[in-house]
């Protein structure tokens, strides 16, 4: 029997990620966000979540995207890291998806820059791609890392 991964999925923009499932710890609706000065572009700011302080990090911004209107409000991605939650502001939520890990591939040639360094790899869905996010990268490097020390 082939293994099996399960992915959260959801959306920036047009494309569509995939983080493990075992490093979600949920899922919510827009939160209030506390604004943190001098803080790198990336952190839109803190939430607080049933009383534990979560950073909220614009993916939109991480990988170096227009802002979404201001009328679109972003869905929370909360993932546990080494150095506990993280909430990934993103576009839309998708569905759990699994996927065989046998039909996991590189990051393709056509992504640049910091997107192929957040990126572990992709599978070839039937109507899309799934980008496979590396968390603990998208967490501590460039800015991100920078304003967590």
């Amino acid at each position: 029997m082939a293994n099996i991964q399960q992915f959260c999925t959801f959306f920036l923009r047009d494309q569509f990620f995939g983080v493990p499932v075992q490093q979600v710890q949920e899922v919510i609706r827009y939160q209030e966000m506390t604004r943190v000065p001098l803080m790198p572009q990336v952190i839109r700011g803190l939430i607080n979540l049933r009383g534990q302080i979560v950073m909220a990090l614009d993916l939109r911004r991480r990988f170096g995207m227009e802002d979404r209107p201001e009328y679109q409000l972003p869905m929370n991605v909360v993932v546990r890291t080494d150095d506990g939650a993280v909430s990934f502001l993103v576009d839309e939520i998708g569905d759990v998806l699994e996927v065989e890990e046998g039909c996991f591939e590189p990051p393709p040639e056509t992504l640049k820059g910091e997107a192929r360094e957040l990126v572990r790899g992709v599978y070839k869905l039937q109507e899309r791609l799934l980008l496979v996010l590396d968390t603990e990268r998208t967490v501590s490097g460039g800015e991100a890392a920078r304003s967590v020390q």
